[in-house]
């Protein structure tokens, strides 16, 4: 593949080493590298275990990363125009990026079979020296009975299952177990429902539905079609090695305090709980709760949630950002134009460009592919940096057959290509400037990058360093993406549900009683100590509706959008009013309105407030909560001093019924 050493010495800043044969005979090169005590970023992955192993010699193996630049740039029809893409995929990988946290696993090796014939107990009988089986069979019809019983076979049919490797529990209904006397069929005995079994894998060889969602994600479950021998084969060389402890990554970062799920039983925001497809999320009160042993790491929680409280954490968003601005900075000061950026994971899309590039036309020469664990984890903040930092476009490829639902994944793309869109990026573009390729065929993924040209960059590039969490780069982002904007508006109307907006008010009915205030999760509505007002924030409003469903007066409403001005403005003024002083001791405790409606709506039409005694008794709403108590204290007042009423006769309720008025009494 041509090699342009010319481009990769300006996007990457430096001198560049090359070699013919760095691991073979110029190993000794890569040796002399380390012994720097810098980091090395080698521009291949196939001799990866070699230079990892080298580096270990050394001590030198976390200073060590790797770019592929053969596949997705030199082996590719546009390889004599890779030379920025090749820079920008170098300076990209020696990007540092945090190590995520992780959870236990430990699996003792119990293992449930469940499945409908013989072929889950040919299963348990190649298990049995691994595993601690029991075989629980669904349903079963003329089943030959063992010859030694190596491992329980039951009868019953599993109606739920929950947890995860190590800790699953199921339910069981139509269990019963055989009788011992069994002869030429096992017959079971009388059987009964609600058994509950634990164990610490399961293996489905029912070939009906999975018992939990999302089976090909979750931890400790195993499916396979009892009708493919491959399939099973797979299963069971898959569960025999499922024993002993295990370490799973930690891939959501939870903050419960900014969760907007809910406040005084009022349900606000359920984005998260709608977009996990394992089912790890649960509502806990106010918050939500995620369950770190089920969490297969999609990312969708993360990439939905407005307020930051689930964060992405492999890597988090910062890092993320860091890595695209040295890519595309790299590949601008290479001389690289019009960027189009591809997101993939590793194990759908990282085989699609390597047989792309082995035995199609390659990746276009302006494409830059970015391998991140799960493309659902990409949230509007991630597109809207690439097209500050310079980005023409932004593709996600995607399998054409998914592992789960990518509702969350069509919302982000959606609300991303209405922003730049509105924004000008997409002005000439011949397809969407941000898209989804979903796809598992290499030809289609080559033809739908080069079907036509897709957006504008901008002339300006943003240069900022993300640094912070998840909701403080989504507003730093979507504030430098309008910018660096080609044709900028003040503000772009989004679609209803949108998690950013502003807010409504029919001010002339509000009566300042704060309780949007203390319903607001995110502070985006605030008080003031020193006088009666309500203020509003509308970069921290994420539309949960809350504020909305707690006013007692019903007089706010939602209004999606994205008003880039007010982003940029301090908090502003809903309404304020002058205080009123309590007329004793002088200190604010209302505002003047509100208590001048309640004493005119009280005032003479009330016993209570009526005559010489009322006035007395006006005068004490006129009091702060002390001076109140102090003076119905001293009135003495009463409060079964009330008039008798009035008896009602039956000419009362026939004046009634005629007039359609009730009665007076």
């Amino acid at each position: 593949m041509p090699l342009d050493v010319a481009a990769l010495e300006r996007g990457c800043g430096g001198r560049v080493g090359t070699a013919d044969q760095l691991c073979g005979r110029e190993l000794d090169r890569f040796r002399e590298a380390l012994t720097t005590g810098r980091p090395v970023t080698v521009s291949c992955t196939l001799q990866a275990p070699l230079f990892e192993e080298v580096a270990a010699e050394l001590g030198a193996e976390e200073r060590v990363t790797f770019a592929k630049i053969r596949e997705t740039a030199g082996w590719s029809s546009d390889a004599a125009a890779s030379g920025p893409k090749m820079a920008a995929l170098l300076a990209a990988a020696a990007e540092p990026v945090p190590v995520a946290g992780t959870v236990p696993l430990e699996s003792r090796g119990v293992a449930l079979i469940y499945g409908r014939d013989e072929a889950a107990i040919e299963a348990g009988r190649r298990l049995a020296e691994h595993l601690d089986v029991t075989v629980l069979l669904s349903r079963p019809g003329e089943i030959a009975p063992l010859h030694r019983n190596e491992f329980p076979v039951i009868q019953g049919t599993v109606r739920g299952a929950t947890g995860h490797l190590g800790a699953f529990e199921l339910r069981i209904d139509d269990y019963a177990l055989p009788a011992p006397s069994s002869r030429t069929r096992l017959v079971f005995g009388q059987a009964r429902d609600g058994a509950t079994s634990t164990c610490d894998l399961v293996l489905d060889l029912t070939g009906g539905t999975p018992l939990v969602p999302a089976h090909e994600l979750r931890n400790g479950y195993l499916r396979a079609d009892p009708r493919d021998p491959a399939s099973v084969e797979r299963l069971v060389m898959a569960a025999s090695h499922l024993v002993g402890e295990f370490d799973k990554t930690r891939f959501i970062d939870f903050r419960g305090e900014l969760c907007a799920h809910s406040r005084s039983r009022i349900t606000g925001c359920t984005r998260c709980l709608e977009a996990c497809p394992t089912g790890a999320i649960a509502s806990a009160g106010d918050t939500v709760a995620i369950d770190p042993y089920v969490c297969a790491g999609c990312g969708s929680c993360a990439a939905v949630c407005p307020t930051g409280a689930a964060a992405y954490a492999l890597p988090p968003a910062d890092a993320l950002m860091r890595r695209l601005r040295t890519l595309l900075r790299a590949y601008r000061a290479a001389g690289g134009a019009d960027a189009v950026v591809l997101f993939h994971d590793g194990d759908h899309g990282e085989p699609l460009i390597d047989a792309l590039g082995r035995y199609g036309e390659g990746l276009p020469a302006n494409v830059l592919p970015v391998r991140v664990n799960e493309v659902t984890q990409l949230g509007p903040e991630t597109v809207a940096a690439l097209f500050a930092y310079g980005a023409a476009g932004v593709r996600m490829l995607v399998r054409g057959r998914p592992k789960h639902d990518l509702d969350s994944l069509h919302r982000t793309v959606a609300l991303s290509r209405t922003l730049a869109e509105a924004l000008g990026y997409g002005e000439g573009a011949e397809a969407p400037v941000v898209g989804l390729i979903e796809t598992d065929d290499p030809d289609a993924l080559g033809a739908a990058l080069r079907a036509g040209r897709l957006g504008r960059a901008t002339a300006m590039p943003a240069g900022f360093v993300p640094v912070g969490g998840k909701r403080e780069m989504l507003r730093l982002a979507f504030r430098e993406m309008h910018a660096a904007a080609p044709s900028p508006v003040a503000a772009v109307p989004l679609a209803a549900g949108a998690p950013f907006g502003g807010l409504a008010f029919r001010t002339e009915d509000c009566t300042l009683c704060l309780s949007c205030v203390g319903a607001c999760p995110t502070h985006a509505l605030t008080d003031s100590a020193d006088r009666p007002l309500l203020a509003f924030e509308e970069s921290l409003c994420v539309q949960c509706g809350l504020c909305a469903a707690t006013c007692p007066e019903d007089v706010i409403s939602l209004e999606p959008q994205i008003d880039f001005e007010a982003w940029s403005l301090p908090r502003r003024i809903v309404k304020e009013e002058e205080p009123f002083c309590c007329v004793t001791c002088a200190k604010p405790f209302g505002t003047r309105a509100t208590i001048e409606r309640v004493i005119g709506k009280l005032r003479e039409r009330h016993w209570m407030f009526s005559g010489e005694a009322g006035e007395q008794r006006i005068r004490s709403l006129m009091m702060c909560d002390d001076c109140r108590v102090e003076a119905a204290l001293n009135q003495g007042f009463d409060p079964h001093a009330m008039p008798p009423a009035k008896p009602r006769t039956t000419e009362d309720y026939l004046r009634e019924r005629e007039s359609g008025r009730p009665v007076q009494g």
